[in-house]
This record gives structure tokens, sequence and C-alpha cells, in this order.
């Protein structure tokens, strides 16, 4: 699962239903580089995506397969990425613990089997997909895929293999930039998401377990979903097959333009059980043209966290129908809060746009500039009334980033986000964040994605914001209780 780190996007934590035993899975073996050593080398502009409608084909027209994947299969490339990824564990009977005195804090505890944890570099080798988007050789793929890359090798139809350059890797949309050092290869043209409807039919193309140039059929199953996890991308929906490699390849239309990039699948064993998901292009592409003119993305921020109504819910807080995202909880300090939005409100409009889940809230503020001001429609003690926020910048999304931007929470090492709803009531707990990556004195302290936690010198840990004061109050060390596996534990990290 790819792990994101951010401040709460407006409705990035919008609660998706999943069904027992499934997890969220990203098709690939690689995941996100940190691009701030990558500066976009920008010798010719691309030309401004146009994206094209969606055919109207008869119920008796089928799409020609064949054609698109005569036509547009050389513009889909292979992509393998080679470097040095952080591990969580260490032997100690291989001399990695040594006599390191956190050994004797975890040792009995239930389940610890005398390894050591501690963060340790290992080479890695990861697979993925891409396209070709403009004829000087830039490349569209998933920032999952190049996370952690020093190599990038981009394999093109013709067998041909190139060196590429990663531009930059935006994790909040999880997507990537890449430039290889070559001219006239074809590049795709664009269609437009917003005319898909659902039954229409497309077409993946992509290297599924290293096999170039494989092509897998569908139909769009759904628009707009929103999934777990830190993300406020509306997700098209499709049956076509998709597995482990596929990630950051195309999804075409019937006509034979790109409406989306595989992303990611439901599963229950790793590979293709008939969900995929795929990255509408039109976000895509507002990614893109970012990074190639700054060398990243930077997106908006509100600061609460939300969840979809349901009848009961709509029918406690007086509306007659569940449309609109309910704030479950506001950030201290987050736009949201200065503009006084309280838990319990429901958000029904943003600058006049319809609010019917909350992945259409996340969308519309995750899509805006830092600094944007937008009118919120809210109901709140059964009336309507009026909210304006100025939304703030969204923080970068990788653990890397946190690890060497300077602040309090970077020099912490933690990436972070707020239990949902569902884990909250899962877990008997009215408070804390799930540890998403670890790196710096976190990682060396043996904390681990996966863990809870509670309290941070003793306060319950509620937000971001919060953790971030705490450490900057307490520059040598910090006690976290955690919560891992079903047991408690206090972890002391010292910050240098």
């Amino acid at each position: 699962m790819k792990t994101r780190k951010r401040s709460v996007l407006a409705g990035a934590t919008a609660i998706a239903a999943v069904a027992a035993g499934l997890m969220i899975y990203s098709p690939s073996q690689a995941g996100i580089l940190d691009f701030f050593d990558h500066k976009a080398d920008v010798t010719a502009p691309a030309a401004p995506a146009v994206l094209n409608p969606a055919p109207a084909l008869g119920a008796d027209q089928a799409p020609n397969y064949r054609g698109i994947v005569r036509k547009w299969g050389p513009s889909v490339v292979g992509i393998t990425v080679q470097g040095m990824r952080k591990t969580a564990w260490a032997d100690p009977s291989a001399g990695g613990a040594g006599g390191d005195p956190f050994l004797q804090f975890f040792r009995g505890l239930p389940g610890f089997d005398g390894r050591m944890p501690r963060s340790q570099e290992q080479p890695f080798r990861g697979q993925g997909s891409g396209f070709i988007i403009s004829n000087d050789g830039l490349i569209l793929t998933n920032a999952h895929v190049v996370r952690d890359a020093q190599e990038v090798t981009v394999k093109l139809a013709d067998r041909r293999e190139l060196k590429a350059k990663v531009l930059g890797a935006d994790a909040a949309t999880d997507i990537a930039v890449l430039r290889a050092d070559v001219r006239g290869l074809p590049a795709v043209t664009f269609g437009d998401p917003a005319t898909l409807q659902v039954g229409d039919y497309v077409l993946a193309i992509g290297a599924p377990f290293g096999f170039e140039q494989s092509a897998s059929a569908g139909i769009v199953s759904a628009k707009g979903r929103s999934l777990p996890g830190d993300s406020f991308v509306p997700f098209i929906q499709t049956d076509a097959a998709v597995n482990p490699g596929n990630s950051g390849g195309p999804l075409f239309d019937a006509a034979g333009d790109v409406v989306g990039i595989n992303a990611q699948i439901y599963s229950q064993t790793g590979g293709y059980q008939g969900l995929a998901f795929a990255i509408p292009i039109d976000v895509a592409l507002r990614t893109k043209d970012q990074i190639v003119a700054t060398g990243h993305a930077s997106h908006g921020r509100l600061g609460v966290q939300i969840q979809d109504l349901n009848q009961a819910l709509a029918e406690s807080f007086g509306l007659g129908r569940p449309d609109g995202a309910l704030v479950a909880s506001v950030d201290p300090d987050s736009p949201a809060a200065a503009a006084g939005l309280q838990a319990g409100d429901i958000i029904t409009k943003i600058d006049g746009a319809t609010v019917e889940r909350g992945v259409d809230l996340s969308t519309r503020v995750g899509n805006a500039a830092p600094g944007t001001r937008v009118t919120l429609d809210v109901w709140r003690d059964h009336a309507a009334r009026q909210i304006g926020v100025k939304l703030g910048r969204a923080e970068p999304a990788s653990a890397d980033e946190a690890a060497d931007d300077g602040e309090s929470h970077g020099r912490l090492g933690l990436a972070l986000r707020p239990l949902t709803p569902e884990e909250r009531s899962a877990g008997r707990v009215d408070h804390g964040l799930v540890v998403e990556d670890a790196a710096g004195p976190a990682a060396r302290a043996g904390m681990q994605a996966g863990d809870v936690l509670l309290s941070i010198n003793g306060h319950p840990a509620q937000s971001v914001e919060q953790v971030r004061k705490i450490v900057a109050e307490h520059p040598k060390t910090v006690a976290l209780l955690i919560e891992r596996d079903g047991q408690r534990i206090f972890v002391p990290v010292s910050l240098g």
C-alpha cells in the first residue's frame, strides 16, 4: 500500500466503505521519488493539452481495440527503477543491533522476535508503466513508480532502452513527470474524463508483471470514487484487468484518447480482482503543468477531516437527502478553524458547486492553488449559512520531504495522518494519528508504518500541527505512546 503524509486536505480522508479483508494496492513495486533535488530542465514547453470529448457509440458498436493498440502502443513505455530503500528491521544475531540500548526496551514485548526495529537501506528494483505525452520525450507515470529511484530506465515499444530524468513527482495526485533524451516519439492524445459515462468502453495498455505492451479491455464501472487514504483524486473505476506493473500506464477511451492513468486496485491477493482505479487525465495534466514549470506541485488545504453522509445521518442533522460532506474534525490552526468551521457542519456547496459527496469537496480544494478564497455553503443547527475561507497550502506528501524540510515535524521524521472514524471505532479510541512512514530519529527509535501515535509527551495526539508544536518545544527528546499489534508501548525519540 502506498503511504502518504500530508496535513489533511478537505475531504482527503473522505470515508469509503471497504469490504472486509480488502486492501488498497498500488500495482507496482516502486514508489515516490523526493523530487526537490531535481529541477525541471524544460527545453521546449509542451503544447497545451486538448481534451477531446468521448465518442458517442451505438449500443451495437464496439471500439476498434486493434486499431487503438496499433496506433498508440508505441506511445506506451515500460519503466524500470533502481535505488536504495529503507527497511524497518535489523537482526541483532547478524550484528545489526549489537549493544543498542533500545534492544532492551523492546525485548520481552509480545510478538518481539529478537530483531531490533532499525532503519537500514537495501537495494531494490521496481517496474511500472508510463506513456509519452510530447514528442520531445516527456513521459507521465505514477509517483509511486519512481519512489526512491536513483536510476530510471524507460523501455520503448521497439525495445530500445533509455535513461530518464525525474522532473518531479507529486504524491498527493500520485503523478510523476519524466524526460528521456529522445525526439520524434509518438505522443498520445487526451480525452475528456468529464464526458465519460458508466458503461463506456476503456482499454488499458501497460507492463503487468513486466510483460510489456499488454492490453486489457473493460468498461467504466463508476466515476468520482474516493478511496481510503490521503487523496483528493476523483478516481475512475473500471473492470479492465490491471496488475502489478500496470501502474502509470494509460487508460484509453473508445476513440483512442487517454482519459486516465492506471494507479490502484482493490485486492485480497495483490493481483487483479475486478476493481481497478485510474487518475483522471485532467487532474494529471494540471499536476504535470506545475511540475514542468517549477519542479513540484502545490495544492490547497482546508484542514478538515470529512465523511460522506448516509440517510440516517442526514435525517439526524435535519436534511432530507444524504448530500454533502460532513465535517468529522477540524485541525487546529488550519484555514477551516480560522474561518469558524466546526465538527458537525455539513458542507453542501463550494463556490456554488454542489457537494454531493466528500470527494466533490476534496477535489475542488485539492486542485485549487494555496491562497485561493472559496465560499462554502454550510448546514449547521438546522440552518444554512455561508462561510468564506482562504485555503492554505497542503504539506508535502512524502516522508523524505518531511525529514528534510527543516520543520519540527520533519525533525521527528514521521509521516502522519488522522485516524478515520472507522479506524477510531475499530480501535476504540477517540484520538490518534496513523504512522504512514518513518524516517530519521523516529525510524532509528524503532517507529514504523502502521503504528498508531496515541500521545506525545503525555498529550493526546490530535493533529499533525499539534505534534509539530510539541516537538518544537522539546528539541532534545520526546516520548511517544504508540499502539502496535494491539499492544501499547512508549518509545523515546532522541531528536539530537
